[in-house]
């Protein structure tokens, strides 16, 4: 009996026909029901990869970014100098008590002393002094203008560091006269406000304060030609300006787009 109660049982739990042929569709439509899932997750991720619609940021170097602010410092500079007429550029001096200012001090104090103490051996070493000549002569040269080839010519032959090299292999070169010659030239070179300079340097008898002075005065007369060039730049700056800070300001959208990625920033 309790095996017939057993078949009984399993008769009950077999599905009939009708049964079967349900279950049959729900299988189908649940296998349909996966590929189609399959597909659209296979479709979502090639779309997820695929370049999105709007354009990516551009990749911005770091050498763009800096053509862009020297562009707006540049165009900064033009506008200031043709719309103030005292603009000027000035020597700006190191503070005296500050770490950078006695740094300056005590490094150029210690090249002048070497120098002193070269100068005043025996026999004296010339080299350095040779070397100061040579950058000297290539400064005065700066300030020559194009049609002035009697005085470069001049200044070339005076201060030949080849030929003054000779002279200091035999103990006849003449340092103290090559200064007075500087001296001289710078005059002929010099601006009006910068006489009383040269007076000073022509009254000064030791020679390493005179090298060391020639310098400071070449210094100053290197900024008076920068401000006589913007001088005479700013009629023809303020004619254009316009249409110069319009160039300028497209060239400064062009090399930073409104979407750009800087590379390396954090």
């Amino acid at each position: 009996m309790p095996f017939n109660g057993e078949k009984q049982c399993v008769g009950e739990d077999q599905p009939s026909n009708s049964d079967s042929s349900r279950f049959s569709e729900s299988m189908a439509s649940l296998s349909d029901y996966e590929c189609s899932r399959q597909s659209f997750t296979s479709d979502s991720s090639s779309k997820s990869s695929s370049p999105a619609s709007t354009s990516p940021p551009r990749v911005v170097t770091f050498d763009e970014v800096m053509a862009a602010a020297r562009n707006l410092s540049n165009m900064t500079l033009a506008h200031e100098i043709a719309v103030n007429e005292n603009f000027q550029l000035k020597q700006e001096a190191l503070p005296e008590n500050s770490l950078a200012g006695r740094v300056k001090h005590i490094v150029h104090q210690a090249f002048w002393d070497v120098l002193a103490s070269e100068l005043n051996a025996d026999p004296p070493e010339f080299e350095h002094a040779i070397k100061l000549f040579e950058e000297i002569r290539e400064i005065l040269l700066s300030f020559l203008t194009p049609g002035g080839n009697r005085l470069r010519n001049q200044i070339c032959e005076v201060l030949d560091t080849d030929l003054i090299r000779q002279q200091a292999e035999h103990s006849a070169v003449d340092i103290q006269g090559l200064a007075n010659y500087v001296i001289s030239t710078m005059g002929k070179l010099c601006a009006p406000v910068r006489d009383n300079d040269i007076r000073e340097l022509k009254a000064t008898g030791n020679i390493v304060e005179v090298l060391r002075q020639i310098f400071h005065v070449l210094d100053l007369m290197k900024m008076d030609m920068a401000n006589f060039t913007i001088m005479s730049l700013r009629p023809h700056l303020q004619r254009q300006l316009v249409e110069y800070e319009r160039t300028k300001f497209q060239e400064i959208l062009e090399e930073t787009p409104r979407k750009a990625k800087v590379i390396g920033a954090s």
